[in-house]
């Protein structure tokens, strides 16, 4: 979000931010995030109002001049409503699965959108299916290297994501016993080889290091490192869950194989790490295609015309 709003400036919108950082949030935010933070200290339950005001007051005081509220995350568009301005609702995945589980609650704040974004088509069915009545898939950009460099020797593959549950890393460890790999993250599943933190900055490194990056996700709204990877000419093995098989052609531009298999997911990988020149192949058509479909400068031109055309109407 905070590329996809330099880029958006860089562009002529005049763009004010407001998150958690400009208002008091009680250990709500930030950390394992809000869902996390809430399963982990229930008792934080008790100051959601208290966040929520501060938010709406913040909210209003930026909104004040504004022609359009952008809000990230279904939670959000609640208080963009309570703003009194038009605004749009960016869906990310884990807010539509809580949206799931109380669709009553989740209903009004997307009907009442001039537009509910999605940065994959699996987002955009769900919009439909929670009542947003327009809906719009904008792609999430990415950064393009120059060149993307050879990986090194011997090959291997990466993992680079939350460690929990829902991104699979239970799977990718069963299916990489005995494989050279690197584990990039953090979260509530212990993976004492991952490399808990890594800067922004240095991602890329690792990407090109690699042979080839795994995505055993078991449910993904966007699937952002399987398209960071692919901008750096590496081949994917994901699985064929949520925004994945928007970026992954199987057998062209990577692999999918199904949630919750190690087996598959294995076979997949040792086929990648056991052909040298398959993985070159799928490596270059997934470059192309991030060139394509993930650059900035595609996703600030729609994401801009989106603006104007909500802000006209």
């Amino acid at each position: 979000m905070r590329d996809a709003v330099e880029h958006a400036r860089a562009a002529g919108v005049e763009i004010e931010v407001v998150s958690p950082a400009d208002f008091r949030h009680f250990g709500i935010a930030y950390g394992h995030g809000i869902v996390g933070n809430l399963r982990r200290r229930p008792w934080l339950v008790l100051a959601l109002p208290l966040f929520l005001a501060g938010f709406v007051r913040a909210a209003r005081r930026a909104a004040r001049d504004a022609d359009l509220v952008h809000a990230h995350w279904l939670p959000s568009g609640l208080v963009a409503a309570l703003t009194g301005k038009p605004y749009l609702v960016q869906l990310w995945g884990t807010d539509v699965e809580l949206a799931r589980r109380a669709p009553w609650l989740a209903r009004p704040i997307l009907r009442r959108a001039q537009t509910v974004v999605g940065t994959s088509n699996a987002l955009i069915e769900a919009a439909r299916e929670l009542g947003a009545r327009h809906v719009e898939l904008i792609p999430t950009g990415v950064e393009l290297p120059p060149e993307p460099a050879p990986p090194s020797e011997p090959p291997r593959v990466l993992f680079a994501g939350r460690l929990s549950p829902e991104k699979g890393i239970e799977d990718f460890l069963r299916a990489t016993d005995g494989f050279p790999r690197v584990i990039l993250g953090s979260g509530p599943v212990a993976v004492p080889e991952a490399v808990a933190f890594v800067p922004p900055s240095q991602v890329g490194e690792y990407y090109e290091r690699a042979a080839v990056v795994c995505v055993p996700s078991r449910r993904e709204g966007v699937g952002m490192t399987a398209r960071e990877a692919m901008a750096h000419g590496r081949p994917v093995v994901a699985t064929a869950v949520g925004g994945l098989p928007d970026a992954i052609r199987d057998g062209e531009t990577g692999l999918l194989v199904p949630p919750r298999d190690p087996l598959a997911l294995r076979n997949a990988i040792e086929r990648l790490l056991d052909d040298a020149e398959l993985r070159a192949r799928l490596g270059s058509a997934a470059r192309a295609h991030a060139e394509r479909e993930f650059s900035w400068r595609t996703a600030t031109a729609s994401l801009v015309a989106l603006y104007g055309r909500t802000a006209a109407s």
